[in-house]
């Protein structure tokens, strides 16, 4: 299976001679990136980062620009994964629930344009300011079946909850996608962090982070695919790029039948007396 996880810059640098890059530009810019690495015959699978139309620190940005499910970036989206016939991760956006509060939520279409997921970000960043007051926590895990694996889905923060990725296991899953926005200052986390996950789970771990700076706040990149037993197959830089990469699904299969680790889990132990 062959993955390419676009590792978008989004900048907010007011000293720059060019005016900042608008929401509207970067949806038809990133685009047109997934369609280019169709044309190249390079992925069944794209990937995009975390809140990658605002930022994922531009918390002053997420009310304006938050946009229904269905909305702009959902059609610019969908149709970008028509045109390209590449099942698309389209990262995150800030989605405003007609009925309650706002969620940075997840898109994943098929080739054919059509909606196959929707995920809710549980762990929100922040403590007590930030994303974590601004919106609101989804409450349910997803997975999403693709031709040769089952894709379960999370989104930044929520790399730092081993039981989320236990409880997309439970449901089958057999590859994790993270969509990120994690800063440059904790880099070191995001690489531990996703080769620890591919290897409790013994899955594929496809990370993709965004470049640039968010609000102030310099973007780690380093996008990062792991395969089952930990080993790093492929790593991004700093800035914004491509990161492709051609993986084995069976590989989840084999890797479990080999050193099954998975059937040695102890579930409801008592708590010490």
């Amino acid at each position: 299976m062959r993955a390419s996880l676009i590792q978008v810059a989004v900048n907010d640098d007011k000293t720059a001679e060019s005016a900042p890059e608008s929401v509207n530009e970067r949806r038809e810019r990133v685009s047109s990136l997934v369609r280019e690495e169709a044309a190249a015959g390079s992925a069944d699978l794209v990937v995009l980062p975390e809140l990658w139309t605002t930022g994922a620190f531009a918390y002053e940005l997420f009310s304006e620009e938050a946009e229904p499910l269905e909305g702009p970036t959902f059609e610019t989206m969908a149709k970008a994964a028509r045109d390209a016939g590449v099942w698309l991760h389209a990262g995150s956006i800030p989605e405003r629930d007609p009925d309650g509060p706002l969620y940075n939520t997840s898109l994943v279409f098929s080739p054919d344009g059509e909606l196959a997921a929707a995920y809710r970000k549980i762990h929100r960043f922040g403590f007590d300011k930030g994303e974590a007051v601004l919106m609101g926590a989804g409450e349910e895990l997803v997975t999403v079946r693709l031709p040769e694996t089952v894709a379960g889905l999370s989104t930044c923060y929520d790399l730092r909850f081993p039981e989320l990725y236990r409880g997309l296991v439970d449901r089958g899953a057999q590859t994790l996608i993270v969509s990120a926005g994690w800063p440059e200052r904790r880099r070191s986390h995001w690489t531990l962090l996703a080769q620890a996950r591919a290897v409790e789970n013994q899955s594929y771990v496809l990370a993709c982070g965004s470049a640039g700076t968010h609000a102030g706040v310099p973007q780690a990149g380093h996008s990062i695919v792991v395969d089952p037993w930990g080993e790093v197959l492929a790593q991004a830089g700093a800035g914004e790029e491509v990161l492709r990469v051609e993986f084995d699904p069976s590989k989840v299969d084999t890797t479990r039948a080999q050193f099954p680790a998975l059937k040695d889990r102890l579930l409801g132990l008592a708590p010490p007396q």
